[in-house]
């Protein structure tokens, strides 16, 4: 569909995200040309383009105010291999600030770990249809509980768990479709992995 130099139309859209971003879900025209012109009342509104429906329907789930997610990687200072599960909560206190609790389960050589951890993370940006990936950081503590054995054939006896408190600071992205890739490094933590490398996902 064509529209002349002056031609009037009306835009419907949806409401707009925290950076003011709106997306239109609709679009008519009223006249084909300038002002003194009759509206065209054979004209039909112009279809959304399909990529417009995929944006909008990434934006609507990023707006969640919470939500699942899982993870996994590997360990290194001892070689862990890691999975785990997650929840997104927020935005809280800010915009760009969400409470990411999660909690990891890692199996080595030596070494067994279950950590939970308490974190926070600071987007540097919204998801938007502009910026596909977002940077973050983060930090919160974590709760450790550390298995170590050097035999062969050992079982695992959750009674032999020791307890550590460390406290964990990370950097990673994160895509508007919910995929995730981050870095991170467990401090004041003893055996625990001193840097570990996660990839996720976010329903």
């Amino acid at each position: 569909m064509s529209l002349a130099q002056g031609g009037r139309v009306r835009i419907t859209a949806g409401a707009a995200d925290e950076n003011g971003v709106r997306v239109a879900s609709n679009v008519q025209v009223i006249t084909s040309s300038g002002a003194g012109a009759s509206p065209d009342k054979g004209a039909q509104a112009a279809p959304v383009p399909q990529k417009v429906h995929e944006v909008e329907g990434d934006i609507k789930r990023e707006a969640k105010h919470w939500r699942l997610g899982v993870r996994a990687g590997a360990a290194f200072d001892p070689e862990l291999f890691t999975f785990g599960v997650q929840s997104q909560i927020g935005p809280i206190f800010h915009p760009r600030v969400l409470f990411r609790p999660n909690a990891e389960f890692a199996f080595g050589e030596v070494t067994d770990l279950v950590s939970l951890n308490l974190e926070g993370i600071y987007r540097f940006s919204s998801a938007s249809r502009v910026r596909n990936w977002t940077p973050y950081v983060g930090a919160g503590p974590a709760l450790i509980f550390i298995h170590q054995n050097f035999q062969q054939g050992r079982d695992i006896d959750f009674g032999n768990f020791d307890y550590e408190t460390g406290f964990n600071v990370l950097v990673g992205a994160q895509s508007r479709k919910g995929t995730f890739v981050e870095l991170k490094s467990s401090l004041y933590s003893g055996p625990a992995p001193k840097l570990r490398l996660i990839v996720g996902y976010i329903f």
